[in-house]
């Protein structure tokens, strides 16, 4: 039987600006790919930006369901946006990996904001094991 893998996560813009603060760009460089950090610089609110890609990138790992450990690196999830707005998420390295061994289907990303908070929602299908005859 297929399932459903889903995760969810919800950032505050004040923790994404205290880690800018704190730790600058090796944050930046640790977090987010070169494209993700363009795509940031070139918005009117860069933070809000950063939140949402840093809420779906945890989004992703719960979907997952492994956290940050076993050699996966943020970077590994990338978070961009198509031509018509919506943001698409490219895996690499060992998040890539896990996917593949859980059969995940094609990732969807849902990303909003509020005022102050950025949540994001990812969702994919599980393939059934294949049944030996």
């Amino acid at each position: 039987m297929t399932s459903i893998a889903h995760g969810i996560d919800l950032v505050e813009f004040g923790r994404i600006e205290q880690m800018l603060q704190r730790h600058g760009e090796r944050f930046l460089d640790r977090v987010f790919t070169v494209r993700e950090q363009a795509d940031a610089a070139a918005v009117k609110n860069r933070i809000e930006k950063l939140a949402g890609r840093f809420a779906a990138k945890e989004a992703v790992m719960k979907l997952v369901g492994t956290g940050w450990r076993d050699g996966i690196a943020w970077t590994d999830i990338e978070v961009v946006n198509n031509p018509l707005g919506q943001p698409v998420v490219t895996i690499r390295g060992r998040v890539s990996e896990l996917a593949e061994s859980m059969r995940l289907g094609p990732i969807t990303l849902s990303i909003t904001h509020t005022a102050n908070v950025a949540m994001a929602s990812a969702v994919a299908l599980c393939a059934p094991e294949k049944q030996e005859a």
